[in-house]
């Protein structure tokens, strides 16, 4: 494809890709003429990745080329994971606390269906907060409806052999979880700190848990998954490698 095609698939501007280039991030084209050069598929991904990282994560250009050069000796499970992520997650959404006014701004927002919004609702996975006859949503249920939405698109939903009442009940274990730690916390001494020393005990070992339940569960997935491509390598297409 010529440079005008690759500008208008990827919403870069031309001096822009040059720059790219002369930076080593992003490969260079092959020369078919003085003036002219052959651009692939290959450059529309590079770009995305560099456009990802640029503008969810703020990374100027030089860590972004480390990490395009690092993803090179990585495994491909490892390569979809980074992809996945460095396209879906702003990090920035972490740390700006605002909610969502009414369903309909919610789903806008989320992409989830109203019927199952309202099934999140009824599994109390989604818990908004009714104020003067309208619900409001907090960050984390934005977060967790664009997660539920996600798994729809990209093939792990209802229509896929996924049991959506799975989330129910893995929400409800974790509820209980919760609910019992919290209470051994308090036996062992948080009810009698001050309000403020408390609600900052609270914020840490929240972030700190949060943290320890995504990472435990990766990896745990990950070791099923290298468990399960060992042990049927070969019954696909013969492209068993991470």
């Amino acid at each position: 494809m010529k440079i005008s095609e690759l500008m208008e698939r990827t919403g870069v501007s031309k001096e822009t890709i040059h720059y790219y280039i002369r930076e080593g991030v992003l490969g260079k084209p092959r020369k078919t003429g003085k003036n002219t050069a052959e651009y692939t598929q290959s450059h529309v991904d590079q770009i995305k990745t560099i456009k990802s990282l640029r503008e969810n994560y703020f990374l100027p250009i030089p860590v972004i080329k480390k990490l395009i050069k690092k993803q090179k000796t990585r495994s491909r499970s490892e390569n979809f994971s980074f992809q996945f992520l460095i396209e879906n997650f702003r990090p920035l959404d972490q740390l700006i606390f605002s909610e969502v006014n009414g369903r309909e701004a919610f789903m806008n927002a989320t992409g989830l269906a109203e019927r199952w919004l309202i099934k999140m609702i009824e599994w109390e996975i989604v818990t908004a907060e009714n104020r003067n006859q309208e619900d409001f949503f907090s960050q984390d249920d934005v977060i967790i409806g664009k997660l539920i939405a996600d798994m729809d698109r990209i093939g792990i939903g209802p229509r896929d052999g996924f049991n959506p009442e799975e989330l129910k009940n893995f929400t409800s274990v974790l509820r209980g979880f919760v609910a019992k730690n919290l209470e051994r916390y308090m036996q062992a001494g948080w009810d009698k700190m001050s309000r403020e020393e408390l609600v900052k005990k609270g914020s840490q070992s929240t972030e700190l848990m949060s943290l320890f339940f995504y990472h435990i569960y990766r990896k745990l997935v990950r070791e099923e998954y290298r468990r399960y491509v060992a042990t049927h390598a070969g019954q696909g297409d013969g492209q068993s490698k991470e």
